[in-house]
């Protein structure tokens, strides 16, 4: 490795005005939103990269004096990109043109960071390596020779420990002068002469024309849009060619052959900075990280583990939290005060409706965003957060990998199914740690048609409580049927290739409290500002649809489904309609239905299945909305719609055909 020929020039504490932006890069799992957090303060901004789902953070972040923008890119693995992910933060080095680079690195894991460190090395942008969680590294024994670091890297390294603020003032000082990596890594000859060849026909651009050449010698493919933008077509299809030609000379892939050198170097790098002892505190954690990946007993911790996150947020977050802030403080103390408070304020009688009547912005909307769905929502996060900080979510998917594979999905789908049984509509926002837009739409699709939220869940075991275990078996049977063949069908028909799975698996350690906390404040603070209006949204809808005695019409129209196709009471359609409101609304009136003796057994199991597979509620489908585009959503309801009535109609047919005691 020598010193690199397509380097910027330093950027010197003279120069810092023309530092515009700063981006943040680093590998999941590395610190990196705390030490963005502590950076820019509370100037934050959230948004979507153009053309993607992916958000990305942006703040303010003061310099000497200067107001600069610090970009909060997704973590990667690689900026050859293999998700969605990695191909927004190799776009923003690409397009937003960053005068400079922080990345954030796991102290314990250098090898891995290290081959992000060579990637930003080779486009010629200045870093400052951010060494994180340097306390949890000395704890496992592993001690860094920073200094040596420093001169083989020939960048400015930092030592952190972002919870307890050690080093972000070192870490702000070093960014007023970065300095570009002097480590460039030699590929086989082959590589090298096709690198140069190509690297004549590629534009200017804020990355070396090395490092792109790279890429495209790499297979990336996402980086054609760009290039038929940057350049004429001959140009394009002779760099096209010499890539054929120069994979057509070797026998390996060029991908294997770049990362099998880039992992090489970081190997040497980092064998010769870091000195390892025996470390005492990590043994019992490095146990438990082998244990949870055993084909035996990790299905256990695995078990346990989904227990426990469903007795915290379903049990704990959707009863106990639930129960107390929608029954003590709003309907006890804050919707009586604010019906008092509108009355004697507002005089028109529509308005005090619209703002606390049966369909009212105040008790309705922001009783059920703040007082059901935000305990929820916290309690979700922080269990994310939890397992996101102590490294047990890459073992989670791949205990699960096996089973999601039967519908076309990889274990990281498990995630966003279990917060499905919390909350449908921040399930399918967490949908965006699926890589492709493959695997997210048939994950959405199955959240909205057989995943039960946990406000339903608990009415609807409690109708099944009165009934006998075969109709909970029953119940359990049918839908688990339509999750699986509904995945398997919509996995061969959803286009898009199958994603490979793939998934950096870092050390377990103890959830660091100052982590946990700045992850939840910050997902929650997205909740309040993104979720919450959808909520007044979809109520003032159907503030507007009661108005106008729609949603009778909507009750009149279903009712002849409801009675000849599912075998119900004519009153049932009213639960369905309501369901859309609130999923437990439904659920209730056909418990209410039970409980007066309007439904026979197999009346209550048909219709608990069918209502379970009905059209998700108003929140989640706007969520659906905002999350995966108006046309993907009309396709979702039009399949969820028709289907749920018809396997439950099905369900009626078989039941009462082969004359089922329940």
């Amino acid at each position: 490795m020598g010193l690199s020929p397509h380097c910027k020039q330093p950027v010197q504490a003279k120069n810092i005005p023309a530092l515009e932006k700063i981006a943040l890069v680093g590998n999941p799992n590395v610190g990196k939103s705390v030490i963005f957090g502590l950076l820019t303060g509370k100037y934050v901004t959230v948004s979507n990269y153009p053309g993607t789902s992916v958000e990305v953070m942006s703040g303010n972040f003061t310099l000497g004096g200067k107001k600069l923008l610090l970009l909060d890119t997704p973590g990667v693995n690689s900026l050859i990109p293999m998700s969605e992910d990695e191909k927004v933060t190799r776009d923003i080095l690409l397009h937003e043109a960053p005068s400079a680079v922080i990345q954030v690195a796991d102290a314990k894991n250098l090898r891995r960071s290290l081959l992000i460190t060579l990637q930003l090395s080779e486009m010629g942008l200045p870093v400052v390596l951010a060494l994180n969680m340097t306390d949890e590294a000395m704890d496992k024994g592993i001690t860094i020779n920073v200094q040596k670091l420093k001169t083989l890297l020939g960048i400015e390294v930092v030592s952190t420990v972002a919870p307890q603020r050690k080093g972000i003032k070192e870490l702000r000082e070093s960014v007023r002068a970065p300095r570009c990596a002097n480590a460039v890594l030699p590929y086989h000859p082959t590589i090298e002469e096709y690198v140069a060849r190509i690297a004549s026909f590629v534009p200017p651009s804020g990355l070396s024309q090395r490092s792109l050449a790279v890429m495209i010698l790499s297979g990336d493919a996402s980086l054609r849009e760009w290039l038929k933008a940057n350049m004429n077509d001959v140009h394009l299809r002779e760099v096209e060619r010499l890539r054929d030609e120069c994979q057509a000379k070797l026998r390996e892939a060029v991908s294997l052959m770049v990362n099998r050198s880039r992992i090489e170097a970081s190997e040497q790098i980092a064998s010769a900075v870091i000195r390892k002892s025996g470390g005492e505190g990590g043994r019992a954690l490095d146990w438990f990280g082998r244990m949870s990946m055993h084909p035996v007993y990790g299905v256990f911790v695995l078990l346990a583990v989904l227990y426990l996150l469903y007795q915290f947020v379903g049990r704990f977050g959707a009863g106990m939290l639930v129960d107390f802030v929608q029954n003590q403080i709003f309907g006890y103390y804050l919707n009586p005060a604010a019906t008092k408070l509108v009355t004697s304020l507002v005089p028109v009688p529509l308005l005090q409706e619209l703002l606390v009547g049966e369909y009212g912005l105040i008790t309705v909307a922001i009783t059920y965003a703040i007082a059901i769905i935000l305990p929820l929502t916290v309690t979700f996060f922080v269990a994310f957060a939890l397992l996101e900080d102590s490294g047990y979510l890459p073992r989670l998917a791949i205990m699960s990998n096996r089973l999601f594979n039967l519908i076309g999905l990889n274990g990281k789908a498990v995630l966003p199914m279990v917060l499905g049984l919390g909350c449908g509509t921040m399930a399918v926002m967490t949908s965006r740690i699926l890589e492709t837009k493959r695997d997210r739409i048939i994950t959405t699709f199955l959240l909205a048609l057989a995943i039960p939220c946990s406000a339903q869940l608990g009415v609807i075991l409690g109708m099944l409580g009165a009934l006998s275990v075969t109709a909970t078996i029953v119940w359990i049977g049918s839908i688990l049927a339509v999750l699986f063949v509904s995945g398997f069908l919509a996995s061969k028909i959803v286009g898009g290739e199958r994603t490979e799975f793939f998934l950096e698996i870092p050390p377990i350690r103890v959830p660091n409290a100052m982590n946990v906390l700045v992850k939840t404040l910050g997902r929650v603070e997205w909740y309040l500002k993104e979720a919450v209006p959808l909520f007044l949204l979809g109520t003032f809808i159907l503030f507007v649809l009661h108005k106008l005695d729609l949603i009778e019409a909507l009750e009149r129209i279903t009712s002849p489904v409801v009675v000849s196709l599912l075998g119900l009471p004519a009153k049932a359609a009213e639960s369905f309609i309501l369901g859309f409101l609130r999923r437990d609304y439904g659920a209730a009136g056909l418990f209410t239905m039970q409980q007066a003796g309007e439904l026979d057994p197999i009346q209550s199991v048909v219709s608990l299945v069918t209502v379970t597979l009905f059209i998700p509620c108003l929140a989640n489908f706007f969520m659906i909305i905002k999350e995966r585009g108006i046309v993907t959503t009309a396709w979702i309801i039009g399949i969820v719609f028709p289907a749920a009535f018809l396997f439950g109609g099905l369900l009626n047919w078989l039941l009462r055909t082969f004359n089922v005691a329940l």
